[in-house]
């Protein structure tokens, strides 16, 4: 599992105190309001930084970090990810997973044997699918709704799922 998520990436800086602009990959930006710390990645090096203040903005936040006072230290980060640890990561529901803790669990069906691995979770406006590639080289589009996803666990590492009918014959 993962211990870090990528909520934002940093686009560059912003006025004359070192706020930097940030392109969220999180799907609520206001997430960043209840960040007191996150992790600036740099060279694959991830740092901690304190959170001094946050204005999201329909297209982007703008991310005012401790210690980062000019806008020629912020634009130093530019292109470079912004992080929550586990720990402070939103609290899911029951049934809400990570999509980083979903890529890479083994798919069985509902008899428990694997059919693939589920590499990517591609986000609709309906519901999320996943794309499974299957054992036998084909590639599989399944909705993740409750007809098809009968179990997940993550800790286990599998998904169980029930295919439905004239899914695998265009896939």
């Amino acid at each position: 599992m993962e211990d870090f998520f990528k909520i934002g990436i940093i686009t560059g800086s912003h006025g004359v105190h070192g706020e930097m602009k940030v392109y969220p990959t999180t799907d609520d930006p206001r997430r960043f309001k209840r960040c007191k710390q996150v992790f600036v990645e740099v060279k694959n090096n991830k740092t901690a930084y304190d959170v001094e203040s946050v204005r999201v903005s329909p297209d982007r936040v703008l991310l005012k970090l401790k210690g980062i006072e000019s806008p020629e230290e912020a634009v130093k980060f530019r292109q470079c990810g912004i992080f929550v640890d586990r720990e402070h990561a939103v609290r899911l529901s029951k049934d809400e997973y990570f999509i980083a803790d979903l890529i890479g669990l083994k798919v069985v069906d509902e008899n428990d044997s694997e059919i693939g691995t589920l590499v990517d979770v591609i986000q609709t406006g309906a519901n999320d699918v996943y794309q499974i590639n299957m054992n036998d080289g084909r590639e599989l589009l399944l909705p993740a709704i409750k007809e098809c996803i009968l179990d997940v666990d993550v800790e286990e590492g599998f998904v169980k799922v029930h295919v439905l009918d004239g899914l695998l014959d265009e896939a």
